[in-house]
């Protein structure tokens, strides 16, 4: 039979009540005690039972994820899985809410931020860009007691914590690699675009894809990244200038989670045969842009792993817990046409 709490609390030579102020992460409890706990736990084995748990609280956990306001396919996957969450959840007494952030106003996303009460949400995962502004709300945020998960688009200010998201210096990597072996021979230039650099995952994808294009393809050179706002009208502007000043463009890097209008937008251009476009994330333009072979190939995150990553972590601290890192690690996966 499983160890119970009683048991917990003999091999820890404490009490049942000591052991549930440990259990449940309450203060008045000497570290000393704690170790002890965590010591007999490993030692015989205990497992809480967190349905129980939960119960025995008296109130569910109500978890939110803080999402750009402006956002397109990709997001819109996102908001669908943590709907279908919030659905599966209540017979575990889980809540999943969206709060839209102002991406293009730190300082709104700030206050945004700094009403979110304890007494309203356990944990809020965040993705948002990283602004002085926000890093400073999400460590307010863990000063009144809510957990914080950096979600997607990674904080540096939260780098010691668990990030919810693909590695995104890798993705750019295998975005680099993949783009110079379809190029196979052929030297050239290679045109990145993103909506902006202030995301960190765009920072990181763009190191990782010049570390293998720089490194191991001198015949290729990459162009400074161009940001499209998601603004079609600036999209179409900055393409064609790209082109009009550089002739011998042989390959097309879509860094950015959203692809839509960039594609839209190319659409428009002439699009020489032997043309190489990377780009990330699986919706349905770049689903329709593969079949069509506007598209060479989509590295990829599962939208529905990240929400429930997000939200298993979450209780976990909650409850004062680790998580089985090895089914919280969000994998890249690399989409062709035949695979889709």
């Amino acid at each position: 039979m499983r160890p119970t709490t009683k048991d917990l609390a003999k091999a820890a030579g404490v009490s049942l009540a000591t052991v549930d102020r440990v259990l449940n992460g309450r203060a008045g409890v000497r570290k000393k005690t704690v170790d002890a706990v965590y010591e007999a736990i490993e030692r015989i084995g205990f497992e809480r039972n967190q349905v129980a748990a939960t119960l025995a609280r008296q109130r569910g956990y109500r978890f939110g994820f803080a999402l750009p306001r402006h956002g397109d396919e990709f997001l819109e996957e996102i908001l669908k899985r943590i709907h279908e969450m919030d659905r599966a959840g209540r017979a575990e007494m889980l809540q999943a809410d969206v709060i839209r952030l102002d991406d293009q106003d730190p300082h709104r996303a700030a206050r945004t931020l700094s009403r979110l009460s304890p007494e309203d949400y356990d944990g809020i995962a965040i993705m948002a860009p990283e602004t002085p502004q926000i890093r400073d709300a999400l460590v307010r945020m863990q000063e009144r007691g809510i957990q914080t998960v950096p979600f997607v688009s990674n904080q540096k200010r939260l780098d010691d914590q668990t990030f919810v998201g693909i590695d995104n210096k890798a993705a750019g990597a295998t975005a680099g690699r993949l783009m110079a072996r379809f190029l196979g021979q052929r030297g050239g230039a290679i045109l990145v675009l993103t909506e902006s650099m202030q995301s960190r995952d765009s920072l990181e994808r763009r190191l990782g894809f010049d570390s293998v294009i720089t490194r191991d393809y001198p015949a290729l050179r990459v162009l400074p990244t161009l940001e499209s706002h998601a603004d079609p009208l600036r999209t179409a502007q900055v393409l064609r200038n790209a082109f009009a000043a550089h002739g011998d463009i042989a390959g097309l890097y879509l860094m950015g989670p959203e692809a839509r209008i960039p594609l839209e937008v190319l659409r428009s251009f002439p699009f020489p045969p032997g043309r190489v476009t990377i780009a990330h994330e699986r919706t349905p333009s770049t689903e329709q842009a593969l079949r069509d072979g506007e598209i060479d190939a989509v590295i990829s995150q599962d939208p529905g792993h990240l929400v429930r990553s997000a939200m298993r972590i979450m209780r976990a601290r909650c409850e004062n817990r680790s998580t089985l890192a090895s089914q919280e690690r969000i994998r890249i996966e690399v989409l062709i046409a035949e695979n889709i």
